[in-house]
This record gives structure tokens, C-alpha cells and sequence, in this order.
């Protein structure tokens, strides 16, 4: 009878993982990645959240990656510089809502938990109970508007094209306002509501029209133009003004 020798288990390479900067009195959070696909060491600073990531492209590069953060840290404080300061959605701050400033205010009694008041000197987005309550149901309220003007927008759209999406997802994403898978999948970040309408609409505009064309070819182009008319008003205000969007009630 043959025996067979038992097998070690051979570890895989630790893909990511987390370690700190000490600068003085403070710890700085880095991520260290590991891509085989990258040629050297590289670091990035997200201009959004402000995450400071070093990638290596091996594991012996990962071993010297804190010392290349070290070494970058000027550069890193500069852009972190950049990041914009975080609003939480607390009483007494303002924050846009479909592009118009609103003011969180506490109010007794209303329509629910929540509820945008549009007369008086200026918007607001009433709040009844308990003021340290207000930034969860400010969240949660501005999440559902974002769903339903997404997605009523994304079915009028698709519709003009003969089509339907087979799901429509609102999330909170870093790096895109929105997506369109190959079955007709369209996600959305909920942020979109704090935009104007014109740069929202483009957005879905853009995602349905990826539902025919999944690519940014001149056909793709000509069917989002269909959709939304101006194209570039709204490209140009993302590019501008994007970053700041996620300054407002910033993921833990």
C-alpha cells in the first residue's frame, strides 16, 4: 500500500493590511497592498477620504513600504491637505440637498421623523426628538430621496429606450457615482441627491445608456446626449465639485 505524505498548507501572501505612521504625537493609518502587476512601490491619497495607501509589487517590496511612506511624507501632507473637511449631519449645519443649501433644525412636531420645510428664510430639513438622533435620520431620510429619485429617473430613462433595468442599487461608493452591469444592473451612490438635479440626471442618463451600449464609444455618447441634452455642464461640475460630496456624512 502506497503512503502518501501529508501535505503542508503553504500560506498565501498577505494581500493587504493595515499599520500606522507615527508623525510626532500622531498616528497616521496606512494601508500596504501588495499588486504583482505594479513596477514599484507606489503611494496614493485618496482625495476623498483622505485613506493613504502604499502598493508593492512584491512581497520583499512590501517589507520596505513603511520606509517609502517615511520618505514620501511631504508629498503625503500636502494632499492630505487637500481632503476636504468632514460635515456631519448634525443640528445647525447646512448641507445641500439637490444642489440648495439646507438647514438641519429640530422641530416638534411634523409630517414624520424628518421632512424638508421649504418656506421661512431659508430651506431646511426639520428633525423631531432628540437632536443627537438628528445625523442618523438625516442619513437615512437623504438615502431613501436619493432611491426614489434615482430610480424613478433611471426608469423614465430606460424607458425612452425601450428597455427596463433589472435592478436598481443605491449604495455609498468611493471611487464612482454610478455603474451599469452587463444584465442591465444599474448602482447608484446616494450622494447624487446633494447634487443638482442636472448633474444627477446625467449620471443616470449615463448608466442606462451603458444598458445599450457598454462602452463610451460615439454611439454610447450620442444615446446619453439623447437622454440628458448637456453633457459636459454636468461633467465639468463632477470634476469641480465631486470630491466635496463626500465630505458630508463621512464612512466610519
Amino acid at each position: 500500500m502506497r503512503l502518501l505524505k501529508a501535505r503542508r498548507k503553504v500560506a498565501s501572501p498577505q494581500l493587504a493590511r493595515r499599520e500606522g505612521l507615527r508623525i510626532g504625537a500622531d498616528l497616521l493609518p496606512i494601508t500596504l497592498k501588495l499588486n504583482p502587476r505594479a513596477r514599484k512601490l507606489i503611494v496614493k491619497v485618496h482625495p476623498s477620504t483622505g485613506e493613504v495607501t502604499v502598493v508593492a509589487p512584491s512581497q520583499r517590496a512590501l517589507g520596505r513600504a513603511m520606509d517609502f511612506a517615511r520618505s514620501e511624507f511631504d508629498w503625503i501632507s500636502k494632499r492630505l491637505a487637500r481632503v476636504p473637511k468632514p460635515v456631519e449631519f448634525a443640528v445647525g449645519t447646512r448641507i445641500p440637498v439637490r444642489g440648495v443649501l439646507h438647514l438641519i433644525a429640530v422641530s416638534e412636531k411634523g409630517r414624520g421623523p424628518v421632512w424638508i420645510e421649504a418656506s421661512g428664510n431659508e430651506p431646511a430639513i426639520r428633525v423631531s426628538g432628540d437632536p443627537k438622533h438628528a445625523p442618523r435620520r438625516v442619513l437615512d431620510f437623504l438615502k431613501r430621496e436619493a432611491r426614489k429619485v434615482l430610480e424613478a429617473r433611471a426608469i423614465e430613462h430606460a424607458a425612452k429606450l425601450g428597455t427596463k433595468p433589472s435592478r436598481i442599487t443605491v449604495r455609498d461608493t468611493a471611487s464612482r457615482w454610478g455603474s451599469c452591469s452587463t444584465n442591465r444592473a444599474l448602482s447608484f451612490s446616494w450622494r447624487l441627491i446633494l447634487a443638482p438635479d442636472f448633474v444627477l440626471d446625467y449620471v443616470v442618463a449615463h448608466e442606462v445608456a451603458h444598458m445599450k451600449e457598454m462602452n463610451h464609444g460615439p454611439r454610447f455618447w450620442k444615446l446619453a446626449r439623447e437622454l440628458s441634452g448637456d453633457i459636459r455642464r454636468p461633467q465639468l461640475w463632477l470634476l469641480q465639485n465631486g470630491t466635496m460630496l463626500h465630505r458630508y456624512a463621512p464612512r466610519g
